[in-house]
């Protein structure tokens, strides 16, 4: 499937002050904010669009997107900061959510009870984070009575693994109250921020030789020579060996990089004008009956796409069972808690598989217990010549768009720094 967003890009030429790998929404913000201070860029991509994990696709004419959907964390969330100062069609997400147990709605007392039951959770992680033990998430759990399972699922969902794999210290909390959603998609969003970019497409970097006074990176489009590189290429494709590195990197950042966990969020896109939910962009909790579907975000820009959520149990679950393993495994859930009349006129347009492409390998980047420290290991330059930027570095917004872009803006700046001081030592 195509993006419904073409940006219009600029060749590079020649070379340059900083070469870019990859134009995620981390290369985008790193770059515009290198031009800005008058450095010349060449970014290099190795998909055939730009946006990386997010992008926008038309499916029965509406706007949906097959990566990245939310605009997290709003009031910190540089994405959407940008996006009001241009008039973008932002909108915030609704505060009411459905609950589904068993072959009914929930009734209000048992919404009111899982809500609360949420808060509860939110604050007993918050709170044991904040006291200094690096431990798996999951013992942090309270009692939570019926609703613990429920919410340990959504809780894994967010982090791209289960609680037991990931990071106490580095659970975020995405406040749900302050998330936003953008009108025609985030991935169309991303592309018209990258107007006027100078990004050569289909052009994935294979090495990077950083043995000189600069770097000079190899690409399937060429070689460039350059001051400094940018690497925002996710840390998952880093750790595959699909970029060399020549001499290798400092043994903390190789550790750094081979520390993550690869994280799992897939989407099932269902087409269902019968759904049972009502009102746009609502997230819906199903609860009892044979299965333990992760989510559910109904009624989508109020039309009748839903994003059936899958999470890395359940990937891997529907590992080698067939390529349409998710969507049989959508319905027969959907079947279980709504009967099958229910689910008359719908289809299933697309399935969502980040994990499995080669440019990704993930969803994001996730942090097991005892590393902590790793996203911010990969931040110090290598040999004053190579950065790395990407949302595996953010940690207030880490696994977000907003984090990789808040990142490449912080990459950019501190390439900004390095250059003009050689620059000014060299005079």
């Amino acid at each position: 499937m195509q993006p419904i967003a073409r940006s219009r890009l600029v060749p590079p030429s020649g070379d340059v002050d900083v070469v870019v790998a990859g134009a995620g929404a981390a290369g985008i913000a790193a770059v515009r904010r290198l031009l800005a201070a008058g450095l010349s860029v060449a970014v290099l991509e190795a998909r055939d669009r730009v946006g990386g994990r997010a992008v926008t696709v038309a499916l029965k004419g509406h706007p949906v997107d097959l990566g990245a959907h939310w605009l997290h964390a709003g009031p910190i969330n540089p994405l959407v900061r940008l996006g009001r100062s241009r008039g973008e069609p932002l909108r915030r997400a609704p505060q009411d959510s459905h609950l589904v147990i068993g072959r009914r709605m929930a009734h209000p007392e048992e919404r009111a009870a899982f809500s609360r039951a949420f808060d509860r959770a939110d604050r007993a992680l918050a709170q044991a984070a904040r006291s200094g033990a690096d431990r798996p998430a999951a013992g942090a759990l309270p009692l939570l009575g019926p609703w613990r399972e429920r919410i340990a699922t959504v809780h894994g969902l967010l982090a791209g693994r289960p609680l037991r794999e990931v990071s106490l210290r580095d659970v975020t909390d995405m406040e749900y109250g302050d998330n936003l959603f953008i009108a025609g998609g985030f991935g169309a969003y991303l592309a018209r921020l990258a107007d006027n970019l100078p990004v050569r497409l289909g052009a994935a970097v294979r090495a990077v030789d950083w043995s000189g006074p600069g770097v000079a990176v190899a690409s399937d489009a060429g070689r460039v020579s350059a001051r400094a590189a940018l690497i925002t290429v996710p840390v998952a494709v880093l750790a595959s060996g699909a970029v060399r590195f020549s001499p290798p990197l400092p043994p903390p950042v190789h550790e750094a990089m081979h520390g993550f966990l690869p994280g799992t969020y897939e989407h099932v896109v269902l087409h269902w004008p019968r759904s049972p939910f009502a009102g746009a962009d609502r997230l819906a909790s199903i609860v009892g009956g044979r299965f333990k579907p992760p989510g559910l975000l109904a009624r989508i820009d109020g039309t009748p796409f839903h994003y059936f959520e899958l999470d890395h149990p359940t990937a891997d679950r529907l590992d080698g069972r067939g390529a349409d393993a998710a969507r049989r495994f959508a319905r027969a859930v959907l079947t279980d808690h709504f009967g099958r009349r229910a689910l008359a006129g719908l289809t299933i347009p697309a399935v969502t598989d980040w994990r499995g492409d080669p440019l990704s390998r993930a969803a994001w980047a996730s942090v097991p217990p005892g590393r902590y420290a790793i996203r911010d290991d990969l931040k110090s330059a290598v040999g004053g010549r190579i950065w790395f930027a990407g949302e595996a570095l953010s940690r207030a917004q880490s696994g977000t768009v907003g984090g990789a872009w808040e990142d490449g803006e912080r990459a950019a700046e501190a390439i900004i720094e390095s250059l003009g001081a050689r620059s000014a030592a060299a005079q």
